[in-house]
């Protein structure tokens, strides 16, 4: 199986994008689930305004790390990417219990869910075999 450096048919630019947003989403999801071990403010208060059990921070952190974790990995990067969906999902159904505005607060999992997959079709010829875009 080629790795990413080998992959047939994807270009540098495919390759270098998709790790650029990949690295990205790794470094946002890295830093929410560290911050969830510390229990600033911002993240007591959210857990209160979502109605978590701030008790669950260190569940919800650690899972949220090893789902990452497994993205981050090229060999179980699809496995992590569909782990992460539903962890974002669950994300998406929060703010929707809340009440939150919906563009920025509801839909922004979701946003992040969009990238964590581009990342990964433009860096993993895996995933691009499993769904070829017709040009």
């Amino acid at each position: 199986m080629p790795t990413e450096a080998q992959s047939p048919g994807i270009s540098k630019k495919s390759l270098w994008a998709g790790r650029t947003i990949s690295t990205v989403i790794v470094v946002l999801l890295v830093l929410d689930g560290v911050m969830k071990f510390f229990k600033p403010k911002p993240v007591v208060d959210a857990f209160a305004h979502l109605g978590i059990p701030i008790e669950l921070d260190f569940a919800i952190g650690t899972l949220l790390l090893l789902c990452t974790l497994l993205y981050a990995v090229p060999a179980t990067s699809v496995l992590g990417a569909i782990l992460l969906t539903g962890y974002l999902g669950g994300a998406v159904m929060s703010h929707l219990r809340a009440g939150d505005p919906f563009f920025t607060h509801v839909l922004f999992p979701t946003y992040l869910g969009s990238f964590l997959w581009l990342g990964l079709f433009l860096r993993d010829p895996r995933l691009r075999a499993l769904i070829p875009l017709r040009s």
